[in-house]
């Protein structure tokens, strides 16, 4: 005999409170680390040809016989691009989801990359910046996916570093948009040699972006079969018409906390966009003739901050501590910038690379705990949205702080720029402490597990009060408890 419930009355998961529905076919799927492998690698292209221009600055300026601001601008135009077109890509993102916003950044990668081996004369710059301008079109689709990505694809357990990953392969195009380019053209006299040169590091790089985007289209899928967590699940779970692009931009920018982490995000940030695009310039005044040298800083800077990344994502998904470790991370930012700036003047390289080290294992290092804390902070809010808030920020105040911090060298000296740097991170750390840690992402797991909890208690609950009101069929009953409880423990 099988226990039956009476009629009318409700199931014990549906007086749970719809655990069947929340958390039904939870599953890691095997797939998650191709498609995090596969976007961190297009995005570690698309990073590299923002930052192959400005770390030979000096050779490109020569080459097309423009002025080392006209250079900087190649770097800058990532920024600016990303700032209007923020929103239609965001909505794109919620509207259409992950694999057409990555077949778009993955082919427009590919395209800008061939564009500018179209630019191999030095009359032809204006060809590189239109290659430069796709270029930056693609990143508008690269960079609010890390979060989303992580959140699609990973369980609550592995969400942080999944995200940490995903920014790995920008950070690690950057390095090696620093060490490969100064190693690829040599600063000869020669234009036709430093054409020559220069057509090896565009090929290069047309192929590798040409063989990601074939690969986007074969193995990016949309979303697993199974969402990866109970709060994934409860948001696949909601009816499409109860989801407002423009409400949640605006319940965005009414959360306080939010709108802190923005401004913060953006500040420290917008220092390491400033750093990196200026940092050959640092190098050379103080140590002419170090190109190589002064892409190996920035290897240095990068390197360390991937190392930071990966063990602040694993902390975080150990402790949950967003909050304490975002300041931390801050502080010790604004500390290694200051270390960077005193050094850098005293004639040793090997010092620079020390500091420089140390700098970026925190800098470049927070940049993975922003998205992070941000998708804590606005949960159930699309984590596309809010990463694309943060990153417009950051290109705000990239922008103005390398146009500030290059006028400022021009005028007065590298210490003196960097002491710019070092008050925008203080001001950035009293902000970060004023942040409140709501973590509501984590609370609504810990209330589906509970509830889910619950609703096994509820089951065999349930099979002894059956039995108790039919003492005839008692052990028949039994039989049935019996196995609603190993229902109920396999779902522990």
């Amino acid at each position: 005999m099988v226990l039956q419930e009476p009629a009318g009355a409700p199931s014990p998961l549906t007086a749970a409170g719809g655990v069947g529905d929340a958390a039904a076919g939870v599953q890691l799927s095997r797939l998650r680390w191709a498609v995090l492998l596969l976007f961190s690698s297009y995005s570690l292209c698309n990073a590299f040809q923002w930052i192959q221009y400005g770390s030979i600055n000096n050779v490109f300026t020569r080459f097309y016989g423009v002025s080392p601001f006209a250079i900087d601008w190649l770097s800058m135009s990532y920024m600016l691009i990303y700032i209007p077109l923020l929103f239609p890509v965001a909505w794109l993102l919620d509207k259409k989801g992950l694999r057409l916003i990555a077949l778009a950044g993955s082919a427009l990668n590919a395209m800008g990359a061939w564009v500018k081996l179209g630019s191999l004369k030095p009359r032809l710059f204006p060809v590189t910046v239109l290659g430069q301008v796709i270029c930056g079109l693609a990143q508008v689709f690269i960079l609010g996916m890390p979060s989303r990505i992580a959140s699609v694809w990973f369980g609550s357990q592995e969400v942080s570093t999944a995200c940490s990953i995903a920014v790995f392969g920008n950070q690690l195009g950057i390095a090696v948009g620093f060490l490969v380019p100064p190693v690829l053209i040599p600063n000869v006299e020669d234009v036709e040699k430093l054409a020559y040169h220069i057509s090896i590091m565009f090929f290069m790089t047309a192929g590798v972006a040409s063989a990601l985007f074939i690969l986007v289209i074969i193995v990016f899928k949309e979303k697993p079969p199974n969402p990866p967590s109970r709060a994934q699940a409860l948001i696949q779970s909601r009816p499409a018409a109860e989801y407002s692009y423009v409400q949640s931009i605006l319940r965005l920018l009414r959360n306080a906390n939010f709108l802190l982490l923005m401004v913060t995000y953006g500040l420290n940030v917008g220092c390491f966009y400033a750093l990196s695009t200026l940092l050959n310039r640092m190098v050379i005044h103080h140590y002419p003739g170090e190109e190589v040298n002064a892409g190996r800083i920035g290897l240095t800077i990068i390197l360390s901050g991937m190392a930071g990344a990966l063990i602040s994502g694993i902390w975080l998904d150990k402790t949950k501590t967003y909050k304490q470790t975002t300041l931390v991370v801050y502080i010790m930012s604004l500390v290694g910038m200051i270390v960077y700036t005193f050094t850098l003047s005293l004639g040793h390289l090997w010092v620079v690379f020390v500091t420089a080290g140390l700098l970026g294992f925190f800098m470049t290092g927070y940049l993975p705990l922003g998205f992070e804390f941000a998708a804590e902070l606005t949960y159930p809010e699309s984590e596309g949205t809010s990463s694309g808030l943060l990153n417009v920020s950051a290109q705000i105040f990239g922008i103005a702080l390398t146009v500030s911090q290059g006028q400022i060298m021009d005028r007065f000296e590298t210490k003196a720029g960097n002491l710019l740097l070092c008050s925008v991170l203080f001001l950035g750390t009293i902000m970060t402490a004023f942040i409140k840690a709501d973590l509501r992402r984590q609370r609504a797991n810990l209330e589906n597990e509970q509830t889910r909890l619950q609703g096994s208690n509820q089951i065999m609950d349930y099979g002894t009060v059956a039995c108790k009101s039919n003492p005839i069929n008692c052990h028949s009953c039994s039989l049935a408890y019996t196995h609603q409880e190993s229902v109920a423990r396999s779902l522990h």
